[in-house]
């Protein structure tokens, strides 16, 4: 057994967040390691995606490294891109606590963290001093605060910051956490953000770096269609599909009852993976191969991760797979693909 699999029966005992708190802090001092060990990247899984030379289709999501603290760490353990954030214009503390919780028996995560961040000033300052050879994307959201009608105006102002910093940025439009920011997915409030957000990066002359947009699961299938055709039609990079789901459905009884006691909150992990993986083929069908997609949700091993590059994404992305089994679970995919 690993170490992770030794501590994590300790570990589990704590709060969620308590325990990721402990988990960062540790990973700080790891990550200031003078000689912290070489990612040992395979050839030929390298890849060159969106304009950028990836060296293996395996990425961190957004969500976890929301304020790019651990970065020389996630390069060692052998990730090809960590996309950091959603980092918010100005700092928030996000939903009251608690706010995350954990139901290991099914590999899943139910998270209303609310876009918790200390904002794009502080996290693009630290960007500055970012690992070399690793591939960051930066992942936009709105303040709470801020109304729908003026959300390009906070996306923007993320951008202005984060954006010279990072190998790619992509818009969050999918969290449930935000009241509101998954009514900025429907086509008519989709033009004018990313019409406003391809001038901007126009204007600052970044119009080599690629802009995506990450995508809610729970869309219906007629709106996926639509969104697709205005994503392609805007001139966007590509897409990632998919965030946290509502839909309670995907858990099994008994659990269910139990999950839905804990209130509001997205749903991540193993229980979302058929759920995502169809509204990622259903994107795939509708793009028919004008746009990459970065396939994200539900994926634990590199038969998901197989499986989701067959489907036809560009490349995968993990997150909640990573909290139950460890750093050594980088490897493991890895070796398996």
């Amino acid at each position: 057994m690993d170490l992770y699999g030794a501590l994590r029966p300790l570990v589990f005992r704590l709060d969620p967040e308590t325990a990721h708190n402990l988990a960062f802090w540790l990973g700080a001092r790891v990550a200031a390691w003078p000689n912290l060990p070489k990612p040992d990247h395979v050839p030929a899984l390298r890849r060159n995606v969106l304009g950028l030379d990836f060296p293996t289709p395996l990425g961190l999501a957004a969500g976890l490294d929301k304020g790019a603290t651990l970065l020389p760490l996630w390069k060692s353990l052998g990730f090809g891109h960590v996309e950091i954030g959603t980092v918010t214009p100005r700092p928030q503390p996000g939903n009251p606590r608690p706010r995350l919780f954990r139901f290991p028996e099914a590999g899943l995560i139910l998270n209303r963290m609310g876009f918790n961040s200390e904002g794009a000033e502080v996290v693009a300052a630290r960007l500055r001093y970012r690992p070399a050879g690793l591939i960051v994307g930066g992942n936009l959201g709105k303040n709470k605060e801020t109304p729908e009608a003026t959300a390009l105006d906070d996306y923007r102002a993320a951008y202005r910051l984060i954006a010279p910093q990072v190998d790619y940025t992509a818009l969050n439009v999918s969290s449930p956490n935000t009241p509101g920011l998954r009514n900025l997915q429907a086509p008519e409030a989709l033009k004018p953000l990313l019409a406003g957000m391809l001038d901007l990066r126009k204007e600052m002359g970044l119009e080599r770096q690629p802009l995506l947009l990450k995508l809610a699961p729970d869309l219906a299938t007629e709106d996926l269609d639509a969104i697709v055709e205005v994503a392609v039609a805007s001139g966007l990079s590509g897409l990632i599909a998919t965030n946290t789901t509502l839909d309670r459905g995907v858990v099994a009884e008994p659990l269910r009852a139990l999950v839905e006691s804990k209130g509001a909150g997205g749903l991540s992990g193993v229980p979302l993976k058929a759920k995502a993986r169809e509204v990622r083929r259903r994107i795939l069908a509708a793009l028919r191969g004008r746009l990459p997609l970065v396939a994200c949700g539900g994926l634990g091993s590199a038969e998901d991760v197989r499986g989701a590059l067959e489907d036809g994404a560009a490349l995968a992305q993990v997150y909640s797979a990573l909290i139950f089994e460890g750093p050594a679970l980088v490897g493991r995919i890895q070796a398996g693909l």
